[in-house]
């Protein structure tokens, strides 16, 4: 019997990475609410090839209506956003995460959308959740997530506890304020992730 000669791998499809940032009323989405959240494109990989993009080009953002009565005071003072005044005026989840879906679709046209953030986390747990709960359907599948946290940590050699702001070198760190509204957030980390993604680091311990 012949066998039958390999068939050639198929090319991986391009990633699109979009950074995500969330701000919330509690720290598990469920009984506590998503009540911002930006993206903004941060570049795509062909291959070996990561093509940066600028992260104010493209972006997202909605504050949504809270979904339960829990919330934690604490959390709220972090975005600086007034609880009721969503309850009143903030987007509809469902089509808040329908708009959201639309867009990364448009924008990853041609290439695999990745959420990428830091760390993704915290921020991955409630996107996932709210696209799920709110429509059924995720554009970026049920992993389709990267931690910046472990890219540097990964890149650096040094353990996940070390891969903090702090310690990075200073080109790797973005220039736009951390500032706690969810799209300026979203567009700081893009960049972030663009320098991560570009970063050649020499030997260990040197940067």
């Amino acid at each position: 019997m012949t066998a039958r000669p390999a068939r050639p791998a198929r090319p991986a499809r391009p990633s699109l990475y979009i950074s995500v940032d969330i701000e919330a009323d509690g720290p598990i989405p469920g009984p506590y609410s998503m009540i911002s959240f930006g993206a903004a494109v941060a570049g795509r990989q062909d291959g070996a090839v990561y093509t940066a993009a600028d992260p104010a080009e493209r972006t997202f953002y909605r504050e949504l209506r809270p979904v339960g009565d829990r919330y934690v005071d604490a959390a709220l003072a972090v975005s600086g956003l007034d609880r009721d005044r969503l309850l009143r005026e903030g987007a509809d989840p469902a089509e808040a995460m329908d708009a959201f879906r639309a867009w990364v679709r448009e924008v990853s046209a041609g290439a695999q959308p990745v959420m990428c953030g830091y760390p993704a986390s915290f921020d991955w747990t409630f996107l996932y959740w709210y696209l799920i709960a709110f429509g059924d359907d995720s554009p970026f599948g049920h992993s389709g997530c990267l931690d910046m946290k472990t890219l540097y940590a990964t890149k650096a050699r040094v353990p996940l506890r070390a891969a903090v702001k702090g310690r990075m070198p200073r080109e790797l760190l973005p220039r736009r304020p951390h500032t706690h509204h969810a799209l300026d957030d979203a567009v700081e980390q893009a960049e972030l992730m663009n320098n991560l993604m570009l970063w050649q680091p020499g030997d260990p311990g040197t940067g």
